[in-house]
């Protein structure tokens, strides 16, 4: 039922896929933005069946994973993991790498819906850990493309890693524009 669902707001939306996944890769870091909106959910969904990685998995707080709602998430592909954990954010995410054959995490390098000045960088930092790439994935609302970026590994430059991350999403225009990150180029180059 649920696939039905988002085979038609997938095509009813007129959605897109723009660029190649790397199937080859059997544990990725998605990195996916920009999220503006609660609807990028649908969105990121969608896009996960059209790009048939059902196995996706995204990460919620633990507490919302009690019944009825944690069926409900782990159902779509929600991971709970433990916020105040003394292990960290990082080292709990880089153990669901270690701990399975195949796991693609999404991430959204803000970490949040509202307008940022930097990137989050938990999701690099995951990335590299767990000696897995990242794949950026944006959210096109004004040409209803989901871009689906090349595959790169974390470097021993993080600010080179972070540029080449931003200068991505530079032309991504997200549901709520004056949300996006758009504006981390503008900062970037005003700076140099």
């Amino acid at each position: 039922m649920l696939r039905l669902f988002l085979k038609l707001y997938w095509k009813i939306f007129g959605w897109k896929i723009s660029g190649s996944f790397p199937y080859q890769y059997k544990k990725i870091v998605l990195a996916v933005a920009p999220h503006t909106h609660w609807v990028d959910v649908m969105v990121g969904l969608t896009a996960r069946q059209a790009l048939n990685i059902p196995h996706a998995k995204f990460l919620g707080k633990k507490e919302l994973f009690v019944w009825p709602l944690g069926w409900i998430l782990r159902k779509l592909g929600g991971t709970p993991v433990d916020r105040f954990s003394k292990h960290g954010m990082v080292d709990q995410v880089v153990a669901l790498f270690n701990n399975n054959e195949t796991f693609m995490l999404g991430l959204s390098p803000e970490g949040t819906r509202k307008k940022v000045d930097t990137l989050r960088t938990g999701f690099y930092h995951i990335a590299k850990k767990a000696g897995v790439p990242i794949v950026p994935i944006g959210f096109d609302y004004a040409n209803k493309l989901v871009v689906v970026g090349d595959a790169f590994f974390a470097g021993a430059d993080e600010t080179a890693d972070l540029k080449k991350i931003i200068a991505f999403y530079a032309n991504i225009k997200g549901k709520r524009p004056a949300l996006d990150l758009r504006h981390l180029k503008e900062q970037e180059d005003a700076i140099n």
